[in-house]
């Protein structure tokens, strides 16, 4: 790493108007665990942790399914070795299994209360920052999720509530019940659609922003364009990342590779840059298994760029130009714009 990168200074910021503050770059854990690689070993995986720590991150994000509860843990293990008090945890519940055929999800106040109380123990803490529903059941009225996430800050198990892919109204509805501290989505270069409508109303609002895959799931920092998928990558299904797409794709990572070169940064870089540039209260979580890769994350904050220099990066990836949708189609369905919950004196039927 360059000596300059080392002294790299990580801002601290307010995500959303509760005062829960956090490391302007956070860490997204789940890959340490496998999905678009071979999992590492846990001593692997604390080294990483602690080693993002040590460069000034201190919020890191995982979730009760990732790596079928294996990542949890292992962040559990990272965090044994880390001052508690100065950690930002967040984790997720909702998705009960992934297959093939879809995504199975679940809102029901007993199950966020068992949900809780198991990521409790998997992360052996007394309690959780940051704890997001990662995906909106449709089939239960969102008041009744939130009024049992409500209990759990009232029990002090949790400090903040967030939530994952969730609708305009469900956001609406969920913040009338307890103030939402953060609403996790997907935002990056190439997946912009949550900005004409879930970003201005965040603000609105006062919830803070946390995008994952803010590399376009490592697009843009050259996986699968400089380096060849493992094969046991989940990415070799996504369609942006299927062979023909990703050759009509390779020009937009040659166009910001291009961009970055102007900028003195690599693409990673740049990519993120423009993300943190987008306000204080966006908080991207890029996750890596490398360190080298960290250093290049944590390089981003430095990389500064003017009004123009975000508009001439987006022009750069035109939306209508990215061939391939942005999630998995089994996992489509489950989307924000799909995520409205019934009304709550609603009935529905199982």
């Amino acid at each position: 790493m360059a000596e300059e990168e080392k002294n790299v200074q990580i801002p601290r910021v307010k995500l959303g108007n509760q005062g829960f503050e956090v490391s302007k770059l956070g860490f997204g854990c789940m890959g340490l665990s496998g999905v678009y690689n071979s999992p590492i070993s846990d001593e692997e995986g604390i080294t990483v942790i602690k080693d993002a720590f040590n460069k000034g991150i201190t919020f890191f994000d995982t979730a009760d399914i990732y790596g079928a509860n294996a990542n949890e843990v292992l962040v559990g293990k990272a965090l044994k070795q880390l001052p508690r008090e100065k950690v930002q945890l967040a984790t997720k519940f909702g998705i009960v299994k992934v297959e093939l055929s879809g995504m199975l999800v679940k809102g029901t106040p007993e199950y966020v209360r068992s949900c809780c109380e198991a990521s409790l123990k998997r992360l052996d803490v007394e309690y959780i920052d940051l704890y997001y529903q990662h995906r909106v059941d449709t089939s239960v009225p969102i008041e009744d999720t939130m009024g049992e996430l409500k209990k759990l800050v009232e029990e002090g198990k949790i400090k903040y509530i967030g939530l994952s892919e969730a609708s305009p109204d469900t956001i609406r509805r969920a913040h009338a019940v307890h103030p939402i501290t953060a609403i996790q989505m997907e935002w990056s270069l190439w997946t912009r659609d949550i900005e004409e409508e879930i970003i201005p109303l965040c603000r609105e609002l006062g919830i803070g922003i946390v995008p994952y895959s803010p590399l376009g799931r490592g697009f843009f920092g050259g996986k699968a364009i400089m380096e060849s998928l493992p094969s046991n990558s989940s990415l070799a299904t996504h369609p942006r990342f299927r062979a023909e797409n990703l050759e009509k794709n390779r020009n937009l990572y040659t166009r910001i590779d291009n961009l970055a070169k102007k900028h003195g940064c690599t693409p990673a870089q740049l990519a993120l840059a423009w993300i943190l540039q987008q306000g204080d209260n966006v908080v991207p979580i890029p996750g890596t298994t490398k360190i080298k890769n960290l250093d290049d994350n944590i390089g981003s904050v430095k990389v500064n760029l003017t009004e123009e220099d975000l508009k001439e990066i987006s022009d750069a990836v035109p939306i209508n130009e990215v061939v391939g949708g942005r999630t998995y189609e089994s996992m489509s369905p489950l989307s924000w714009n799909f995520a409205n919950t019934p009304a709550k004196d609603c009935k529905v039927s199982t």
